[in-house]
């Protein structure tokens, strides 16, 4: 794609920096202006220098931008887009890349401008670290970004947007805005949760054992703390404004659940065993894909 005058990125953590780091790459802007609302973030993205500008005021950094995107946490998208839409050029495209879609369309399309293509975004693709140290150019490489249109989007400006992410790497699909927040939840959100709480009692029971929970971590638990250590402000916003397809996969996860408890306390390994196979089956399939590596280990080196 031919290199747009200008990007803004609105918010610098991981996958902001990222973006920056992989449009520099590809060329993709001749100019990437950055905001933060922290002083220090943006401080630190200074030092680090993936933006060509860095703005605290982010009327200034969306001045003149074709593409801004959201990469704040979800729960600040409101006020973000009340703050910018004074300042947006007639034909640039308002973008994010929110984990939930329906709360998006929700806070932001009302503050859109006439003129300004609002085309909702969400790329399947991060690392339990944070801030702008924790970007790089080839997160999105392979990795799939769904773009979730608005009705009476325009469909040229959906190509551009479309032609960034491939641009940064991604694959690049389409989805209907309340489909994405199902496929989500039981993809992402719910075993978020699940981490969440699986790390949260370990700590309880860490007291019990003096400390041979930490000390002694298989491979499995080691997975969930890696899931948990995620960025709590965003995870918090994430099943604040996508609770209702969470309670959906919730439900049918403790049905599940209470299924395999039965299981265990009756001797039930029929029931076991065939539970066990077919999510074996799921996981061959997502390294099949290439969304994952069959190398031992995950692929780690210890």
């Amino acid at each position: 794609m031919a290199a747009m005058k200008k990007i803004a990125i609105i918010g610098l953590g991981m996958i902001g920096s990222s973006i920056a780091h992989a449009a520099r790459r590809g060329s993709l802007a001749k100019e990437i202006a950055g905001h933060d609302a922290s002083a220090d973030v943006l401080e630190r993205a200074g030092r680090i220098g993936f933006c060509d500008t860095l703005h605290a005021d982010i009327g200034a950094a969306v001045k003149d931008a074709q593409l801004v995107i959201l990469c704040a946490p979800v729960g600040a998208f409101k006020d973000i887009a009340q703050a910018i839409a004074p300042h947006m050029a007639p034909g640039a495209i308002l973008s994010d890349v929110g984990s939930v879609k329906g709360a998006v369309v929700r806070d932001v399309a009302p503050f859109v401008p006439a003129g300004v293509h609002f085309i909702p975004a969400h790329p399947i693709a991060g690392t339990e670290f944070s801030g702008p140290e924790a970007g790089f150019a080839s997160l999105f490489d392979g990795r799939w970004a769904i773009l979730t249109p608005v009705p009476g989007s325009d469909g040229q400006a959906v190509a551009r947007l479309r032609a960034f992410w491939k641009g940064l790497g991604s694959q690049v699909d389409v989805m209907e805005v309340g489909h994405h927040d199902l496929v989500l939840a039981i993809t992402s959100h719910l075993p978020h949760l699940i981490a969440y709480n699986i790390v949260g009692t370990a700590h309880d029971l860490e007291q019990v054992t003096e400390g041979e929970v930490i000390k002694y971590s298989a491979s499995g638990f080691r997975d969930f703390t890696r899931i948990a250590a995620s960025d709590p402000t965003m995870w918090r916003d994430i099943f604040l404004n996508n609770r209702e397809a969470v309670l959906e996969v919730l439900g049918r996860f403790n049905q599940d659940l209470k299924a395999l408890q039965e299981a265990v306390e009756q001797g039930n390994g029929e029931l076991l065993f065939d539970t066990f196979t077919r999510t074996r089956a799921i996981r061959r399939a997502i390294v099949d894909i290439g969304q994952d590596t069959s190398a031992p280990n995950f692929g780690r080196k210890s």
